[in-house]
């Protein structure tokens, strides 16, 4: 790692002596400088309550306008706050007009919230085709040709929250666009850790956690929507912050806001937008190349140590372009359970999935603490 990211990381992550953390694809320490913003954040509220409201609302704009930098939409305006990633796939798969015979085609890779949403839409007629990935040599060829006519959407994760399988959003994002098929997106395992473009990947739909790779708050989440999809989607929550002037209380007549805050139906989260904003700036002063790059190399640092380890089955996949933050893997005939339960005694903050150990390090995670815990998976074997 170069001097400088060493020095930040040093500056902006004073993890405690003895914690190991490899796990930002579950949920991510804060950067010191989100703890500071919370706090002051926190004193602020705590001595004036909300009489600078007007200031916060500047930070809630300046996040807006963050996001719509990492994905690269064309307005802020295209930028919901939503609760979480489930709440942006609901609005999305109930905000459709489906009709019976439509199908859904998704990965068998998919987190829960990718898939249990799709198949909510049984009792409108909907199918949900689950596409085999393990094995495909070209998986997105493999989704592309489970779509027929009768597809609305194809939805896929970025990033496989097991596997770590790194998808070619704009392979499928042509096809869908191509086929008028709508493309929905679950970013939460890539957006901060890998480029995203919305455009480029002609996506219609794409949502995100803060907590992961953002490094921020749990209870914030984005929301792309494409603006000619907006009117498209059904809304199903209303109330006083979804209207066009939402600042006008008196007002008896209402219309649904023309941006992408017409999914937003109260009042905002504004600790966790004070905390996102200070997390994303950390994001974008270090600049989403420099990070991805980082990020890779974090990942290729770990397969390298952990192929000298007698029996690493590796799960991820070994490519640069089909890789992200995820390093999962098995230890033939050893209790992948039981090594959890090793490294995480001992101070290592990973994941078990699907069987798997994962291991998820961000652009500022040091050789040190993934050679601890490389050490740690040797030291497990050797003694099983």
């Amino acid at each position: 790692m170069a001097a400088s990211l060493r020095h930040l990381a040093e500056k902006e992550f004073p993890l405690r002596d003895g914690v190991h953390y490899l796990n930002h694809a579950a949920v991510a320490p804060w950067p010191r400088r989100t703890s500071e913003a919370v706090c002051r954040f926190a004193r602020e509220n705590a001595a004036q309550g909300a009489l600078d409201y007007a200031a916060w609302l500047s930070v809630e704009a300046q996040l807006r306008t963050q996001l719509r930098e990492l994905l690269n939409a064309p307005s802020a305006e295209d930028i919901a706050l939503l609760k979480n990633t489930s709440e942006a796939l609901s609005v999305v798969a109930h905000g459709l007009d489906w009709h019976a015979g439509d199908n859904v085609v998704i990965s068998d890779q998919e987190f829960p919230s990718n898939r249990i949403v799709w198949e909510s839409l049984s009792t409108y007629g909907v199918e949900v085709r689950k596409v085999a990935l393990s094995g495909a040599a070209t998986p997105e060829e493999t989704m592309i040709g489970a779509c027929d006519h009768r597809t609305r959407l194809l939805a896929i994760s970025s990033v496989q929250y097991a596997t770590g399988l790194r998808s070619d959003l704009e392979r499928l994002g042509r096809h869908c666009q191509e086929r008028s098929i709508l493309f929905c997106v679950d970013a939460i395992q890539s957006l901060g850790a890998i480029p995203m473009d919305v455009q480029a990947s002609c996506a219609d739909f794409v949502m995100a956690d803060g907590h992961k790779w953002l490094l921020g708050p749990e209870g914030l989440a984005v929301f792309y929507c494409r603006a000619a999809l907006r009117d498209q989607l059904t809304l199903h929550q209303y109330g006083w912050h979804m209207v066009e002037e939402c600042g006008d209380y008196d007002r008896s007549d209402w219309t649904t806001a023309c941006s992408a805050r017409r999914f937003e139906c109260g009042s905002p989260n504004m600790v966790a937008v004070h905390a996102l904003n200070a997390s994303l700036t950390l994001l974008l002063e270090t600049g989403l190349q420099t990070i991805s790059s980082q990020v890779l190399k974090n990942t290729q640092y770990l397969i390298d140590k952990l192929d000298d380890i007698p029996g690493m089955k590796l799960v991820s996949p070994r490519r640069d372009e089909q890789r992200a933050g995820i390093v999962s893997f098995r230890v033939t005939d050893l209790d992948t359970a039981g090594l959890y339960r090793h490294l995480s005694r001992r101070g290592v903050v990973c994941a078990l999935r699907s069987n798997a150990l994962r291991l998820s390090p961000h652009f500022y995670t040091s050789r040190q603490t993934m050679d601890a815990a490389v050490e740690l998976v040797q030291s497990y074997v050797s003694a099983s």
